[in-house]
């Protein structure tokens, strides 16, 4: 039986690779101190493999046919996808695969009611290369990526990503590998790319769902938290908050807010959380 042994969620700005600098000092030092603490408390739970949820900006699916979960299934990854390098200033990577688990995934998924889309070449932009290239930098750590549709409607409501959360996580509890598994959710905070509020920021949102996060109460965030709410906060980019709440799924109790900051240059509300207890 697999085992899950940490779960976090983090902010995938481009601009925390891209243009990192253009950030005030003091938010530069804020998020380098907190991506630090995530990346040793990650190797502190020696995980075997890790399980990102991130979205899919339309880089693998035409938007006229965009599923609502997709896994990456492939034995490698490599990215990030052409032209998206130089805008986040990352040179190519590799990172092994789990194909097994990621097939099992496929699989037991449709046995439970989930119909996951697969691809053996995922191409990766933003949402897995920023995480990657803090936590896992070396490529060490073997990847199966699963996105998720946050930009075409109609959108998974956060009770619907929270109900896929927890059928993965049991999925995985039944998993037959011994394997020691690290869940990421990766995304938002607030932000609208690409439009009229663009270099905007709702730090009130923010904060307010940091605490919801802190107090640990799951119904109450799924009762509060629409997808409108969402929407309000930043169209097109705060939904990315989807991912979390999977993440969310794997746990229980509060989660530690590492740290937020309000970043414009960023093009977005920063934030970095992890959960001590599991579900």
């Amino acid at each position: 039986m697999a085992r899950i042994v940490a779960a976090m969620a983090l902010t995938h700005s481009p601009g925390l690779t891209g243009w990192f600098d253009r950030a005030p000092e003091e938010q530069q030092k804020t998020a380098l101190r907190a991506l630090a603490e995530m990346r040793q408390r990650l190797e502190a739970a020696r995980p075997d493999v890790v399980i990102a949820f991130s979205n899919d900006h339309l880089l693998n699916w035409p938007i006229n046919n965009t599923p609502e979960f997709t896994v990456g299934i492939g034995e490698e990854h490599v990215g990030p996808a052409d032209w998206y390098d130089e805008w986040l200033a990352l040179g190519k990577y590799r990172i092994p695969g789990h194909a097994a688990l990621a097939r099992y995934l496929v699989n037991e998924g449709a046995r439970r009611r989930i119909a996951f889309a697969h691809l053996r070449q995922m191409q990766f932009d933003d949402g897995i290369s920023v995480p990657m290239h803090y936590l896992n930098p070396e490529g060490r750590l073997p990847l199966v990526p699963v996105t998720m549709n946050c930009t075409v409607p109609p959108i998974p409501t956060p009770e619907r990503a929270y109900q896929v959360g927890t059928v993965v996580r049991d999925m995985l509890h039944a998993y037959p590998g011994p394997e020691r598994i690290a869940v990421i959710g990766t995304g938002g905070l607030s932000h609208e790319p690409g439009g009229p509020r663009y270099f905007w920021v709702d730090e009130e949102f923010d904060r307010w769902f940091l605490d919801m996060l802190k107090k640990g109460d799951h119904r109450a965030l799924l009762r509060e938290c629409t997808l409108e709410r969402m929407e309000d906060a930043g169209s097109g980019g705060t939904a990315e908050l989807n991912a979390w709440i999977v993440a969310m799924a794997f746990t229980q109790g509060p989660a530690d807010v590492l740290a937020y900051m309000p970043a414009i240059a960023w093009r977005t509300g920063t934030g970095m959380v992890v959960w001590n207890d599991l579900a």
